[in-house]
């Protein structure tokens, strides 16, 4: 007797599946859990904590500079080992939550942090009693001559060190609860989880966007208090909505033993050479966690020549953002574009640049390469970094021509003056920046997930996330070098004047590290083997 299709499609939906429970504990159906009712809450959930995030870091350095009165070379050192503490943590965050708290929830107790931490930024910035004395508006090197109160400096950096360790507990856990909402192995379920994770990129540029363009004006223009406020109103908001889809989400239990253990335990083994059980059975689950840590051993050569390209990513909210406020901001008579808001144009060469990439560059690569995915991984991590390392040239070409400009108008020594240079020079660092993003931040994701071991796909995307963890500690590391070293013998590359500063040398220096970073790379990707060849070849 033939099935119906409809009823076999309704026993498909109603019958449990395996291994996923729902939040009673219970055998999770299809019909009733996951999917894009269960999504929405949790895409809804990231692009707010992406907007609060990026409320507070991407002006950073304007608060470091400003209300603290840090020095620049100071300050875009105190951002970029905050960032870089931000990007490792997740290692941690991953840790306890596939160890011992379950991705939900991990990403709770991370927005709960988050609150606290926002809240103690907003108290900082808002208590009178805590602001830095007035130092007049003749003051040039105002951290020396007005140093905040020891007080604010404690509060406002527990609070910012507080908020890095919620991103480590949210970041690695909140994007993967989404994928879990969607089963890989049903192919329906399948192309929506694909589809997932294209919205997701969207939704998190959007956010950005709506960040640098609306947030830091009110930081720069309406106070700091409201401008940290906001983003911790959104993150309860955030809390809400991530509660309220409570009873729509699939959940995966604990196994028997978490994959960082089996890592520890391989990774030990590998060391030594050796086991101290011989048995057939303990041989045999040896091996298979020996592949494991093999696995993960493999990719570090890719991990490592991709650090200068985390450098150059650190420099859009440090560097740019300093070189960008002493120039001509103005649109129409009246409105002044904040520096950090500049960063937007990153936000829309990714959103705009995507359905470019997907629609014309694959299908053009697809026809040469007979790939489904047009180019190779490697290819496209290769081919962002080149379009980085251009940025970084095209920064110091730009920022020649602000200094150029500053001597021919007598404003060398008046670093508070305005550069009659307009803020439209600096939109093809930005939107190469993007551009990059969009080959190598997309690329980074898809390896690290895509070529470790299936258990491990976790941490995978934790080491993708500390590859700009250590970026930030080496860019930090080289200002706080090169500072020190360049000040012995006058002006600082990053004197707190910026028309005596010297960030074009240090494009340059960016630059020819970054090009022989990729000469590097390319030695590694060729000789790399994929761990999981692509079956699929599109016949001509």
């Amino acid at each position: 007797m033939a099935t119906d299709p409809l009823l076999s499609s309704q026993g498909r939906l109603l019958e449990p599946m395996e291994g996923v429970v729902d939040y009673r504990g219970r055998p999770a159906s299809r019909s009733a859990s996951g999917g894009w009712s269960s999504v929405l809450f949790i895409i809804g959930v990231e692009i707010a904590e992406r907007f609060a995030y990026y409320g507070v870091s991407a002006n950073l350095i304007s608060f470091l500079t400003g209300p603290l009165h840090e020095s620049t070379a100071t300050a875009a050192a105190s951002v970029n080992v905050w960032s870089g503490v931000a990007s490792m943590l997740p290692l941690l965050g991953a840790f306890v939550a596939d160890s011992y708290m379950g991705r939900y929830r991990t990403v709770v107790v991370a927005s709960l942090l988050y609150i606290l931490s926002l809240g103690m930024l907003t108290f900082s910035a808002a208590l009178p009693s805590l602001h830095p004395p007035d130092c007049g508006v003749d003051a040039v090197d105002t951290s020396s001559s007005c140093p905040p109160s020891a007080l604010k400096v404690a509060i406002f950096y527990f609070s910012l060190y507080l908020m890095a360790v919620a991103q480590g507990g949210h970041k690695p856990c909140v994007q993967a609860f989404g994928a879990d909402q969607f089963d890989e192995n049903d192919p329906q379920e399948s192309v929506a989880r694909s589809a997932f994770f294209n919205w997701w990129y969207f939704g998190l540029c959007f956010g950005t966007l709506a960040t640098v363009t609306i947030l830091n004006y009110i930081q720069d223009n309406l106070g700091w208090a409201l401008g940290f406020g906001i983003p911790c109103a959104v993150m309860l908001c955030a809390l809400a909505l991530l509660l309220m889809g409570t009873t729509t989400y699939r959940f995966y239990p604990f196994k028997e033993q978490s994959p960082f253990a089996r890592t520890a335990k391989a990774l030990t083994a590998v060391a030594r050479n050796r086991w101290s059980d011989s048995s057939e059975r303990h041989e045999a689950v040896n091996a298979e966690h020996l592949a494991e840590a093999k696995g993960l051993l493999r990719l570090f050569p890719i991990w490592a020549t991709c650090l200068f390209y985390a450098v150059v990513f650190a420099q859009w909210s440090t560097l740019f953002t300093k070189q960008g406020s002493t120039m001509d901001r103005r649109i129409g008579s009246k409105f002044v574009v904040p520096p950090a808001a500049l960063q937007s144009f990153i936000s829309v060469s990714i959103i705009a640049f995507i359905p470019i990439y997907d629609r014309i560059l694959v299908p053009a690569a697809r026809k040469f390469s007979k790939l489904p995915s047009g180019i190779t991984m490697l290819q496209r991590i290769g081919a962002g970094m080149v379009i980085s390392l251009l940025s970084m040239a095209i920064a110091a070409v730009v920022e020649m021509k602000r200094l150029r400009t500053a001597r021919e108008f007598g404003l060398v020594d008046q670093p508070k003056a305005m550069i009659p240079m307009s803020l439209w020079w600096l939109v093809p660092q930005y939107v190469l920046t993007g551009i990059a993003d969009v080959f190598t931040m997309v690329g980074l994701q898809e390896f690290f997930y895509d070529q470790v071991p299936e258990a491990l796909r976790s941490l995978g995307l934790a080491f993708y996330l500390s590859i700009f963890g250590v970026g930030s500690f080496i860019s930090g590391f080289l200002i706080s070098v090169i500072d020190k070293t360049t000040r012995k013998g006058g002006d600082s590359w990053f004197s707190n004047n910026l028309n005596r500063a010297h960030l074009d040398y240090f494009y340059l220096l960016l630059a020819g590290l970054s090009a022989v970073e990729l000469l590097l790379f390319v030695y590694f990707a060729r000789a790399y083997v994929y761990q999981k060849k692509a079956s699929v070849v599109l016949q001509p």
